[in-house]
């Protein structure tokens, strides 16, 4: 596992188990955010926390930093409820190092963390 990636989880304030679905980790692996620097990380997590915490549905949260070119944007796809868990549907992309990527992650927040949950829990 990456630092930087865990620090990005860690830093969020996000979480992932296995009874909630994927780790942030697994998201993180192998994206734009493994070439972020300190400034980029700062940048997308203060992005990433207005997006989960401050944003209204359909809204987007973006972030730049102009001496590295790193860049994202996160979109604020819809809030629902979940087992009476706040949850948010979001679309991240990010940029830097050349690479690019685009996911869409499901929330909640569960015991004070957002928490990855699946398609298939939701279900539930």
């Amino acid at each position: 596992m990456k630092p930087l990636i865990a620090a990005i989880a860690v830093a969020l304030g996000l979480a992932g188990a296995p009874a909630y679905g994927q780790t942030w980790v697994s998201i993180l692996k192998n994206t734009p955010a493994e070439f972020f620097d300190e400034e980029d990380l700062k940048l997308f997590l203060d992005a990433a926390r207005r997006a989960l915490n401050d944003t209204a549905d359909n809204l987007t949260v973006s972030w730049e930093n102009p001496a590295t070119h790193s860049r994202g944007e996160l979109t604020l796809l819809k809030s629902f409820k979940w087992k009476e868990n706040d949850c948010r549907e979001v679309g991240v992309h990010n940029e830097a190092g050349g690479r690019k990527s685009s996911n869409i992650v499901r929330v909640c927040r569960i015991q004070a963390k957002w928490r990855l949950v699946s398609e298939e829990q939701l279900k539930e």
